[in-house]
């Protein structure tokens, strides 16, 4: 082989090994950063929502003298009358009493004004579209009104109601009047428009329990006190550690949130 032919050799062994060496870094890039997006997926799915809804919408009310604080601020509801309606409801639904507090302090209407103010409300993945019919005994979501637009027909015509009978609004009057006036939705027997009122109690009562017992990721079982008061020790990722004990293990609850970083 002449010293040419031996120069050309090296020259392409020097060319193959760098493009190799490139060709590894694309790669060792392309699965770091697969693994980034993957990543971003898995975690950034449980705050998506939230994330763009918070970014999306502009706080209605920042009202110092209301049951918060400080981090919680209305996104659905203009209206500080119908919120004001609506703690009222979740309260006589969710009411505090000796095993612990109730859905004001657990921060339930925020959490319905959150799942409202989203896709949830929205009715965002439901198909929508007539016809419509009456249709009795199922769980099934039937009503032209998307959830959002149902709660405020209903909130308002339960203010209606109380004002009609005590000339006085829903979140003024004594809580055995508001509980009369939610039997009475409840069993169907008021009128509102564009849905039953069962259909809308179902709707409140339903997204009441959901805001007290629901990951505190989505806003309501502040400092998961609905889960201390029923020992849920919340989504635990396993429990090889205490699986074998013969005596029953109390754990503390833990969040979704304390799986971020």
């Amino acid at each position: 082989m002449t010293e040419k032919n031996t120069n050309q050799a090296s020259d392409m062994k020097k060319k193959q090994d760098a493009q190799q060496e490139v060709d590894g870094l694309g790669r060792r890039k392309f699965i770091k950063n697969t693994g980034l997006v993957l990543g971003g997926v898995i975690g950034g799915s449980l705050f998506g929502g939230l994330i763009t809804n918070n970014l999306k919408s502009e706080p209605a009310s920042t009202d110092t003298n209301e049951e918060n604080d400080g981090k919680d601020a209305r996104i659905f509801f203009n209206r500080k009358e119908d919120f004001d309606v609506l703690k009222a409801a979740v309260e006589r639904i969710y009411p505090e009493d000796d095993n612990g507090p109730g859905a004001i302090w657990l921060g339930v209407p925020y959490f319905i004004d959150r799942q409202l103010a989203g896709e949830f409300g929205q009715n965002g993945k439901d198909y929508m579209q007539g016809p419509f019919k009456d249709i009795h005994n199922t769980e099934r979501y039937q009503s032209r009104l998307n959830r959002g637009d149902m709660m405020l027909e209903g909130l308002r015509a339960m203010n209606q109601v109380s004002l009609k009978k005590h000339d006085k609004r829903f979140h003024e009057i004594e809580g055995e009047q508001q509980d009369e006036i939610l039997k009475a939705f409840e069993e169907g027997k008021e009128k509102m428009r564009g849905a039953s009122s069962k259909s809308f109690f179902q709707l409140l009562r339903q997204m009441t329990i959901e805001g007290a017992y629901a990951d505190p990721l989505y806003g309501g079982n502040r400092d998961m006190m609905g889960w201390k008061m029923r020992e849920f020790p919340g989504p635990r990722p396993a429990y090889i550690n205490d699986i074998e004990s013969e005596e029953f293990v109390k754990q503390d609850p833990i969040s979704l949130k304390d799986y971020q970083p």
